[in-house]
């Protein structure tokens, strides 16, 4: 969701209401509690020198002030495909689609991990972290409307990075950050760090894996897990959005009113994307009305609600040909 406008807020940065953090032992941990903590280690990142990494798991509670001004303005994602790239995607798709069973799809557990990047006191909760997997899988799940698209995340660990220069920058330090990424193609890796203006996250998708397979994974805001400092956009709905990047879903708004647009037949085409949280808007005339309420839309996360059943049958053909069969390959070190 890496261009959606927010407004100034200026609030504590804890988790409200949020759980006390996890503690060491795994007997203490309840069962919806993370299955796993691990020490991070960045091997051979000599341009890094003060990288200090916590095996603690320990909350990190402050105040910040989040400053954004509010603009229609858009920028170019971070590696979001070109529209000569978005159809190069399809076409492959297609091609190594052929002869390949469609469905009914078999249900998907995606293993995650999640890589904490702090400053100090600033950064995610393990509570909060907590509460993204949950948003993820409700999201998914369709238990927030729309449909269950057979998707569920189950956390298999969480690092924590002390690193002040890619907590506050992590596009600039993508690849040493990325250096902490575990599994192969079928493993989501997410980051998650303090952006800049304008910037709630962004992600690779699983086209580029192949090529690109070191950067692979998805970044975002730690303000924007829930219950988080971002107003409006404080559900954790961003990596619900870019982690639908990340499974191969294109925004709803992609090629504008042009055909193929998103490639999903039953997401309406849109001309550009939806800001807040109109009650309808329609785009593209005689086309039905924007899917506002579509996570893949650019609402706020309060107007955001659904995936539809052709976004759930795009999402498990790309598990099938660019995650589910790629062979494992682990870049650790």
């Amino acid at each position: 969701m890496a261009w959606r406008a927010i407004a100034a807020v200026s609030v504590c940065l804890f988790t409200a209401g949020a759980a006390p953090a996890i503690p060491a032992a795994a007997s203490a941990v309840p069962a919806t509690a993370l299955p796993a903590v691990v020490r991070s280690a960045v091997n051979g990142q000599a341009a890094m020198p003060t990288a200090a990494v916590r095996s603690a798991v320990t909350g990190s509670p402050g105040c910040d002030t989040v400053a954004r001004r509010v603009t229609s303005g858009r920028g170019p994602e971070p590696h979001a495909p070109a529209p000569a790239q978005v159809a190069e995607m399809f076409a492959d798709l297609r091609r190594r689609q052929s002869g390949m069973r469609r469905g009914p799809w078999a249900p998907i557990t995606v293993p995650t991990w999640v890589h904490v990047i702090s400053a100090g006191p600033l950064g995610a909760r393990d509570s909060a972290v907590r509460d993204q997997l949950a948003a993820l899988n409700a999201a998914y799940g369709g238990r927030l409307g729309g449909v269950d698209t057979g998707i569920q995340f189950r956390l298999d660990g969480l690092t924590r990075t002390e690193n002040a220069a890619w907590f506050r920058a992590p596009l600039a330090y993508e690849a040493a950050i990325k250096r902490l990424r575990r599994g192969g193609a079928g493993t989501l890796n997410l980051y998650v760090a303090q952006l800049s203006q304008l910037v709630l996250g962004y992600s690779t998708y699983p086209y580029l894996y192949k090529s690109q397979p070191a950067l692979d994974g998805v970044v975002i805001d730690w303000r924007s897990l829930p219950g988080g400092s971002l107003r409006n956009f404080d559900r954790g709905f961003t990596g619900v959005h870019e982690i639908g990047h990340w499974l191969g879903l294109l925004h709803t708004f992609e090629n504008g009113c042009v055909s193929p647009g998103d490639g999903v037949a039953d997401t309406a085409p849109e001309s550009k994307p939806t800001e807040g949280c109109p009650v309808s808007k329609d785009t593209c005339n005689g086309e039905g009305g924007d899917p506002v309420h579509n996570f893949m839309d650019y609402t706020h996360d309060h107007c955001m609600s659904e995936f539809t059943a052709g976004q759930a049958a795009r999402m498990h053909e790309m598990w099938a040909v660019y995650r589910g069969s790629e062979p494992d390959l682990t870049l650790d070190g």
